[in-house]
């Protein structure tokens, strides 16, 4: 079986954007949140806003999409970017082995607001720091207290080619500095099973990677739901933090 890089982010966290990016190097197969699918549109959907009468996908589900990465894996290396939060009850030891892991986190200030002004209704459970902040513990500690490689988006957005390179070699595999700059007009909503792509439209009419001034978010503003999930989530993004790439 070749290299499975997965890429363990949180929503909204410019995770798509590093897809992206990954995809314009053309060496490996790379999936779209292919465990989201199976969670939120399976034949049996786990995420708690389901309501009977949603959308579902028979025959997908969370076991038949880890066949098919294997499957994947077996004509050549594979990239995923997923959310560790869909597979937390998959998490053995066996099944992580057969991933190279790497975390992209994300200032949940950012992420929490710009879910909110996508899904006003959001759950608390899809907001994903615990488990990420879970499986990079877990991933530590069976690697006898080896931390996998941790990105922060707003170092990567200031220096996207140093942190890309940095998170490269971290992973093995070759940095290609061409795979930064793309055509704009692409259409990552392509390989988006959700809502047709409305969430990467300003992804779709970039050129690339380019830096980008670090911006902050108050909060002072926004509902106080938000500012709750935003206490209770900070915790778990700093443990990670403290790790980031440098």
């Amino acid at each position: 079986m070749h290299k499975i890089v997965a890429l363990w982010a949180v929503p909204r966290s410019t995770s798509t954007a590093f897809e992206w990016m990954m995809r314009q190097r053309g060496d490996m197969d790379c999936l779209h949140e292919p465990f989201g699918e199976a969670w939120y549109q399976g034949e049996n959907p786990l995420w708690q806003r389901f309501k009977p009468g949603d959308v579902t996908t028979p025959g997908l589900t969370l076991e038949s999409v880890w066949d098919d990465i294997q499957k994947r894996a077996e004509q050549g290396p594979v990239f995923l970017k997923d959310f560790p939060h869909y597979i937390n009850h998959m998490w053995t030891p066996d099944f992580l082995s057969h991933f190279t892991h790497a975390f992209l986190i994300r200032d949940p200030a950012k992420t929490i607001t710009s879910m909110f002004n996508k899904w006003p209704d959001f759950d608390e459970g899809e907001v994903g720091f615990p488990e990420q902040r879970a499986l990079f513990d877990l991933l530590t500690a069976l690697d006898n207290g080896t931390t996998p490689p941790v990105i922060d988006s707003d170092d990567l957005l200031e220096d996207p080619e140093a942190m890309t390179e940095k998170f490269c070699d971290a992973v093995r595999i070759p940095y290609l500095k061409e795979a930064l700059t793309w055509e704009p007009g692409g259409d990552p909503s392509a390989h988006s099973w959700w809502d047709g792509g409305s969430f990467h439209a300003n992804l779709a009419q970039s050129t690339g990677l380019k830096p980008q001034a670090r911006k902050y978010i108050e909060l002072e503003n926004t509902p106080e739901r938000v500012q709750q999930v935003h206490r209770r989530m900070k915790p778990h993004y700093d443990h990670l933090y403290q790790h980031r790439i440098t």
